[in-house]
């Protein structure tokens, strides 16, 4: 691997080995997706059948994060897993990567009320990446979620506490429908204490 892209994924990438080493085994195939410089053999584990979950992995995050967009498909799915640490990943790698599809794929996990409990990660995606989509699709969710009883509420929290990063008036409303909530008042009034300072 290059300098360069060592200096991009080193921290990150390290990471995702380290997860990944007892899941591969420490194979030679494992090894090779993670010294390999060839993004075409990276592209062809992706399409190829029969390839493992952890090799799609590796080399989508890799792809992902050397700005190659034929990961995106690959790190959307891995953005809604099961496993919150391949979402942390996948996360990441779309952050890196740019694509222009990427808000409008996060919202629509975000919004999908049959995939709640999986939202967490692209909720926190769409605070990262600030999209003109990232404030409706944060909104859209953390209204469904404000039954004191809503057992999705991390994903609720981190809605508010995305609104409140993002800083858009519009949410103003559902913040303050959030303060009597008893685990989502108190990052419901540092929300809208940011909303207030933006407005000075």
């Amino acid at each position: 691997m290059s300098a360069d892209r060592l200096t991009v994924m080193d921290e990150e990438l390290r990471s995702l080995a380290d997860r990944l080493a007892d899941e591969a085994g420490e194979s030679a195939a494992y090894r090779r997706l993670l010294a390999t410089e060839d993004d075409e053999e990276l592209a062809r584990v992706l399409v190829e059948r029969e390839r493992p979950l952890w090799a799609r992995e590796i080399a989508a995050f890799r792809l992902g994060c050397s700005g190659d967009g034929r990961a995106f498909e690959a790190l959307v799915l891995l953005l809604n897993h099961r496993d919150p640490e391949r979402c942390v990943s996948a996360a990441h790698a779309l952050v890196r990567l740019g694509d222009p599809r990427t808000p409008r794929a996060a919202a629509a996990l975000a919004t999908n009320t049959l995939r709640t409990a999986y939202a967490l990660h692209p909720v926190r995606l769409l605070t990262a990446l600030g999209a003109p989509e990232s404030v409706p699709a944060l909104m859209s969710t953390l209204r469904r979620l404000l039954a004191p009883d809503d057992p999705h509420w991390r994903v609720a929290l981190a809605c508010v506490e995305g609104l409140g990063q993002l800083g858009d008036q519009q949410a103003r409303p559902l913040l303050d429908a959030a303060l009597p909530h008893p685990r989502l008042g108190g990052a419901a009034r540092e929300a809208l204490s940011r909303l207030r300072e933006r407005k000075a």
